[in-house]
């Protein structure tokens, strides 16, 4: 009887605890939805969540930004031209083939170099060279890593990501980079599609389109790689996964190009996406919690940080003198 007594007290503790945590996590949601929030803001504030009260949600944040995150790409497709978002393509493919096979290879080299177990260094170089944490979940089954494995090259490319957000508008405001070379350096060289449109969508409307066209463009490559991956592990089993979300930013450019009603909701279709990216940053920032961070290790992060300083400057370096 006393020991229940004693236990009351600890259970309405929790009990408020845990609905403090509920009302912070969905007051700081609710705020990244308006017009008050950007998206370094949101990410921020999500880094705060994650290391002051926590996730309360946090089994279902994967899921959930995964399917949000998809649902603003299609939608930013509402503010867009085909034929600039062809161009843009167009312009960014070769960019795209090299960067992508040199930084495969660095990371191999990489790997090597600082003794990372195998399956761990191809996971931090898939996601470094095609689009972060989407390729990581595409390559993982093909090579059949393990939760470990994949939770630390999760783990790097989502700290970087978080710094990329950041570096990369400030880098491109004192290099005096013009949209186009922005947009192309910033979908070449950060890993995930939401901090590549947040960054770009802080630079300017151009940019923003541009690197969203060439970000998609590189995921398709998670395809071939996939098929790569499943040849140096030697797995027949595993097919490649199509990344459909694509085909619908397509016809949502084609949607804006050619009918002229959408005019009139585009622009609505288009706000609510950009609050639903920022609500994606939040979420991610929200579940690098302290566990996350922990996993990571030193040797993958140092592999993920030279990778991603290699593929910036030698893109950076590209689109000024290149492009």
């Amino acid at each position: 009887m006393e020991t229940h007594q004693l236990n009351q007290p600890r259970k309405q503790f929790l009990n408020i605890s845990n609905n403090l945590q509920k009302l912070v996590f969905a007051g700081c949601a609710v705020f990244c939805l308006t017009p008050f929030a950007g998206p370094a803001t949101a990410l921020l504030l999500g880094l705060a969540v994650a290391q002051l009260t926590g996730h309360p949600y946090l089994h279902l944040n994967h899921k959930a930004t995964h399917w949000l995150l998809q649902a603003s790409v299609v939608g930013l497709g509402f503010g867009m031209n085909i034929n600039t978002a062809l161009n843009a393509g167009k312009q960014g493919v070769l960019f795209t083939i090299a960067s992508i096979a040199g930084t495969l290879t660095l990371g191999y080299f990489f790997g090597r170099w600082l003794n990372i177990e195998k399956k761990t260094s191809f996971l931090v170089s898939g996601g470094t060279a095609i689009c972060g944490g989407s390729a990581i979940a595409a390559i993982s089954p093909v090579i059949r890593a393990e939760e470990k494995q994949i939770s630390v090259a999760l783990g790097c490319v989502f700290v970087l990501n978080s710094l990329a957000l950041f570096i990369f508008p400030l880098v491109g405001q004192y290099l005096n980079l013009s949209q186009t070379q922005f947009g192309l350096w910033c979908a070449i060289a950060i890993h995930d599609t939401s901090s590549v449109v947040g960054a770009a969508s802080k630079y300017g409307p151009h940019a923003l389109a541009v690197a969203t066209t060439v970000k998609l463009t590189r995921a398709l490559w998670i395809i071939p790689v996939t098929f790569i991956a499943a040849a140096i592990f030697k797995n027949k089993s595993k097919k490649a996964s199509m990344p459909y979300f694509i085909a619908l930013f397509i016809v949502a450019l084609a949607i804006n190009t050619y009918v002229p009603g959408i005019a009139i909701i585009g622009p609505h279709i288009v706000n609510i996406s950009k609050a639903g990216l920022t609500l994606t940053l939040f979420l991610i920032g929200a579940g690098l919690s302290r566990a996350v961070l922990a996993s990571v290790g030193f040797k993958p992060l140092l592999q993920g940080v030279l990778l991603w300083v290699a593929i910036s400057l030698a893109a950076l370096y590209a689109v000024v003198h290149l492009a």
